[in-house]
This record gives C-alpha cells, structure tokens and sequence, in this order.
C-alpha cells in the first residue's frame, strides 16, 4: 500500500529511509516485507515507533538492530549532500517507487535520484555493453538509443564508458529520457569524465541518475554486477550490443532472464572478442537485432514518431553529397574522402564540418571521419 507522507513528516522520513539504506542487505530484505505490512517507514523507526507491536511481528536479532543499532548510524554529512544536490529519497512503497522494479526478486529497499522518474519510464529499454567499445559499437548503440527516444522508450544503461555512454549520449540527441544507474552513490559520478554526461541527465524532462547505494559509496567492483539487476529491472527488455565472453553485460541479461524480461543482441564481427558475448546470446535464443522496429515489435511498443523528417539530397549541397557518398560506417581519412570525392582539401573540410552539424558523420581522432548508423 503506497505511503503518502504529510509535510511535516518529510524530514522524519527521509532520515528513517536514509539509515534503511545503511542496514545490511539481509536486513533489508526482511524490512520490505515488514513495510509492504505496517505502510510507514515511521513504524519501523521514528516517532510513530510502537515497540511493544514491532516487537510481537520480527524476530528479535531484527528487533535488537532496528531498535538500538539502526538510530545510531550517523546520517548528519548524508542530509546535508542530499540538500545540496537536490537528490530525491525514494523509498520502498512510496508511490514514486517504479512499479516495474517493484516486481524483481530482491528490489531496493531505498533508491536514491538525481533529476526525476517519469511515468513514460514503464516503457523503458535498456542498451548496455563493453566499456571497450569498438567504433562499430558505439554508433550502433547511439542509433538505437536514439531512435528508441524518438519512439518514446525510455533508454536505461549504467553511465560506464563504452557502449552505455553512447546510449545515453543517443538519447539526448533525440531529445528522449534516459536513465543511468550507478554502481557508486549519486554523489560520485563515475567515470569521472562522464560527470557533464551526468548533469545532462538529470536536466529537466531528461531523466534520471539513480542508485541504491547510499551517499559517499565509492565504485567498487563488488557494487556493479548488483547494480546491474536494476539496470533490467528498469527494462521491458535489454538489448546487448557488444560484450565479450566474461562481461557485465552478460549478467545483465542474465538478470533479464530471471526477471521474464526480454533479451536482444546486435551481432557483430565473427573477428572480434567483442561480437562472442553476443553471438552466444543469440546462440541461446536472444532476439538478433538490427534495428529499432526489431525491439518495438517484440516488445509490442507504441510507436509515438512521426515527427522528424527525412534529409534528402535536395537538402544536401553537391560537395556534400560528394563526401557522404564515399563514407560508410568503417573509418576513412580526410586525404582519402577528398581524393576519392575530387575535392580539393578546403572544401572536403567544410563539406564535412557541415554534415557533422547536420548529425551524418562522425569525426574521429586522427582525422578520420566515418558515417553516421
């Protein structure tokens, strides 16, 4: 039964769900039961507290941590970073809790959110794969996740570098919601160098960097593969698109599996480690996916486009047409595309500074320009 707090008990409940999601995992577990019972946070810890009732429903280890150990933990520098980042405290049974995660075997107890959940985030899809991306894979995961936003899906993926850059990277382009779930508290971004990605996410109306972990976790390898249950759990389906045979991704899909989610994988190259996780999966009976339309038909989502149009030559320069007739995904230098355009070295450079604004190639380090998937 979700709970609806008055406002004057928002600070008693947020302290209560800040030291819940401190307690051990075990102990968490056993707490959603005792909610999804009593309703209030506040029954189990605050003012509302009935010791004598609390006592007669749990065990008594649970009762002895609940009622001399959880009030003790220190949560002071915790609020005061809550505060600061305007970060949400979404607690199990609050009705801003998503439903979809809600269904997964052992969902989090507190999630904590930076920028804000939406109720078109139900229809959500999640794009993740190898943070040692190849080129191939990195514009074949942006095309998706944009052209999922542009549908209206919802793009989840875990803000690593690689392929879950480029799909929350897609996203935005299209101008869509994506969520990024971290493997560390909210407070740290990691990479590091995805902190701009980060704060784009949480603009208004884009979406949202959620974890459970609490405030001040750092990014150890123990958090990710547990983070990664949410990442599916957030999902109607998970598409892999590229990963090698021991990868976070896998379990990812795996998660998927075990939660009736739907699995897709884009193939790849049969030369290299990063198409083998891939082509396991669709060995195994994942979804080969190839486009968009693969992903909304067998997830039977709306489509929601019919905005946009198509660019055509007419909108092209003849110097423009000229460069993106020789491009394909696979990399080419500057020197090659105005040889083989008949161009000379100026005007292939406007030509495709142009096409880079108009989003239909992809400039590389070296000088190297490749087309747009």
């Amino acid at each position: 039964m979700p709970f609806k707090p008055s406002v004057s008990k928002i600070t008693d409940i947020l302290h209560v769900w800040v030291r819940l999601s401190k307690a051990p995992a075990s102990v968490q577990f056993k707490i959603r039961g005792l909610l999804d019972e009593v309703g209030s946070p506040m029954s189990l810890l605050g003012p509302e507290l009935d010791k004598s009732s609390l006592r007669s429903r749990i065990e008594p280890e649970l009762f002895q941590f609940l009622v001399d150990r959880l009030p003790r933990i220190p949560i002071g520098e915790d609020v005061n970073i809550i505060t600061r980042l305007k970060v949400g405290v979404v607690g199990w049974g609050d009705t801003r809790y998503p439903l979809f995660l809600r269904n997964i075997h052992q969902p989090p107890l507190v999630m904590y959110v930076r920028g804000e959940l939406a109720q078109e985030d139900a229809c959500g899809v999640a794009l993740v794969g190898t943070r040692h991306a190849t080129t191939y894979g990195k514009m074949v995961a942006r095309k998706l996740a944009r052209g999922l936003a542009g549908e209206g899906v919802t793009v989840v993926s875990g803000l690593a570098r690689g392929i879950d850059t480029a799909a929350h990277e897609g996203a935005l382009e299209a101008g869509g919601r994506t969520i990024a779930v971290l493997g560390s508290g909210v407070d740290i971004i990691y990479p590091g160098e995805n902190r701009s990605l980060a704060e784009s996410i949480e603009r208004e109306g884009c979406g949202a960097v959620v974890s459970e972990l609490p405030i001040g976790s750092k990014p150890l390898p123990g958090n990710f593969p547990r983070r990664n249950r949410i990442i599916s759990g957030l999902s109607k389906g998970v598409v892999v698109v590229e990963a090698p045979l021991k990868s976070g991704a896998l379990i990812t899909a795996r998660f998927a599996l075990e939660q009736g989610r739907e699995v897709f994988a884009v193939p790849g190259s049969i030369n290299s480690p990063y198409s083998r996780g891939v082509h396991m999966l669709i060995r195994d009976g994942a979804k080969l996916v190839e486009n968009v339309e693969d992903i909304l038909e067998e997830l039977s989502l709306p489509r929601v486009s019919a905005r946009g149009h198509t660019e055509t030559a007419a909108n092209l320069t003849l110097s423009e047409q000229s460069v993106l007739g020789v491009l394909s995904e696979e990399t080419m230098h500057i020197d090659a595309i105005g040889y083989s355009c008949g161009l000379p070295p100026a005007e292939t450079a406007d030509a495709l500074m142009r096409l880079q604004l108009r989003g239909k190639v992809r400039e590389l380090p070296g000088k190297l320009f490749c087309r747009e998937v």
